[in-house]
């Protein structure tokens, strides 16, 4: 079965910006800046996205590119070890459950697109998303969501993902860009503007974990790395591209959305009355933005354009999600593209539908189940991709581009050494937390660098056996 590839560069781009940016971006940056004491947050994310997150997307890439397959053969068929491409099979899981919730939030979002026609919600926010978050009406909405996207994938990578992708991002950035610009006339947009903007050295200093770990999440989040998306995006292009270059420029448009989606929501917080936007939370978007609609001149009109901004960048980065496993049952098991997606989405429509019904096992699945899944994932990429591609992973990096291999040595390092102890002291904290105990940070650390340590090890001395007792 002939393999698919990108018509163009700008097609991939837009195809990997639209898988990091989607809810991510414009429902979750808003309220975790909000939460996390605004400037504080925004310049600890923005540090994690240049020094964790570009790095761990361009070892994806170099697995990609490298393999020409989709998580689990690229693990496998690179290392020759059956026992990576079990590894690799958490990518798998980790699209289905990243769906599984995601096409439930999408549902929201097309719901309130259509009632934003009627304004619906306008008169009682608060009521309207409790009625609505889960029950029957939620799972058809996530039923009709699930179905576009899944449309969308059966198409294959061009006349499908590629095709829609680049209709969808440049609607979604100037369609943003243009709520940005009106949000700037709002009147709390001044205040929102000192918050945002304005950074505070205390408040760092008394929260520095607490942000660091939000941050730490939300950036791999919008990025989508660790879940091996980037890995099935990259399989599918040209050695003749640029690694480092079309990753810089997928972060920085992914980061510039999340930070435009900023300036937008946090005006309409600010500037809507009894809305604290520091406790917002996760419903900010629901209930805070869908406040200050009903309360602003046009606002039908307003909160169709926005809901429809946020619909299309949801759908981008659904798409990216069941991408994943049916790329995996297309290249290892030779299912037919339309058969897989069909399968795969039938049974995402169940664990979905349980999402919409139980707000406890949607919590879990959008909660600890999904930042477990990625953290490990990620560590998994920067591990393999530093100490089992070892130089083969520098090389890929240089393809296509003017760098020297002294930047891509250089590279390899920060993957092999400093993210990977970065990865799971975040991990280690996150279980922790979800187990609600209590650890020194400082024991963490030390136990982070440990087992990184021991996992490194680990793996190069396997590596090293694989050589030697390979035949010559």
């Amino acid at each position: 079965m002939a393999r698919e590839s990108w018509t163009s560069r700008i097609g991939f781009i837009l195809a990997a910006v639209g898988s990091a940016v989607g809810l991510g971006n414009i429902w979750r940056f808003p309220w975790m800046t909000a939460e996390n004491g605004g400037s504080a947050f925004l310049v600890l994310y923005l540090a994690i996205v240049l020094a964790v997150g570009v790095p761990g997307l361009l070892a994806e890439f170099a697995i990609g590119r490298r393999a020409g397959k989709s998580p689990v053969g690229a693990l496998e068929s690179l290392s020759g070890s059956k026992h990576w491409g079990k590894v690799g099979l958490i990518t798998v899981l980790a699209g289905l459950v990243l769906l599984s919730f995601y096409s439930v939030v999408g549902g929201w979002i097309l719901r309130y697109f259509f009632a934003s026609a009627t304004g619906a919600y306008f008169a009682a926010p608060g009521e309207y998303f409790a009625s609505i978050d889960y029950g029957l009406a939620a799972a058809g909405f996530h039923v009709l969501f699930l179905g576009i996207t899944a449309g969308i994938v059966a198409s294959g990578i061009r006349g499908g993902i590629e095709r829609a992708t680049t209709v969808m991002m440049p609607i979604v950035i100037l369609m943003l860009g243009a709520l940005a610009v009106w949000a700037g006339g709002l009147s709390g947009a001044a205040d929102a503007y000192e918050f945002y903007l304005t950074f505070d050295a205390s408040y760092v200093q008394a929260n520095a974990l607490d942000i660091l770990l939000s941050a730490s999440g939300q950036a791999l989040f919008t990025l989508s790395v660790g879940a091996g998306t980037m890995i099935t995006y990259a399989s599918y292009i040209g050695e003749d591209r640029s690694l480092p270059a079309d990753g810089s420029i997928i972060a920085l448009l992914n980061t510039g959305v999340g930070v435009l989606a900023g300036f937008v929501v946090l005006p309409l917080l600010f500037s809507t009355p009894n809305v604290d936007p520091a406790t917002s939370g996760p419903g900010a978007l629901f209930v805070g933005v869908a406040t200050a609609f009903g309360e602003l001149p046009g606002g039908r009109v307003l909160a169709l354009a926005f809901f429809a901004v946020v619909a299309l960048a949801a759908l981008s980065s659904s798409i990216s999600m069941l991408e994943i496993p049916v790329a995996y049952l297309v290249d290892e098991h030779g299912i037919e593209r339309k058969v897989a997606t069909a399968g795969l989405a039938g049974f995402v429509l169940v664990t979905g539908t349980a999402s919409a019904f139980n707000a406890e096992v949607f919590g879990i699945l959008a909660g600890p189940v999904v930042d477990v899944l990625l953290t490990t994932g990620l560590f998994a990429f920067v591990v393999f991709a530093a100490w089992v591609l070892g130089g083969d992973a520098v090389e890929e990096f240089a393809l296509g581009t003017r760098f020297s291999t002294g930047l891509g040595d250089a590279w390899r390092l920060l993957i092999g050494i400093a993210l990977p102890p970065f990865l799971l002291f975040t991990l280690f904290n996150g279980i922790l937390g979800y187990l609600g105990m209590q650890v020194g940070a400082e024991y963490v650390a030390v136990a982070a660098v440990l087992v990184a340590a021991l996992v490194v090890t680990g793996v190069r001395r396997v590596g090293t056996t694989a050589q030697a007792e390979a035949p010559a």
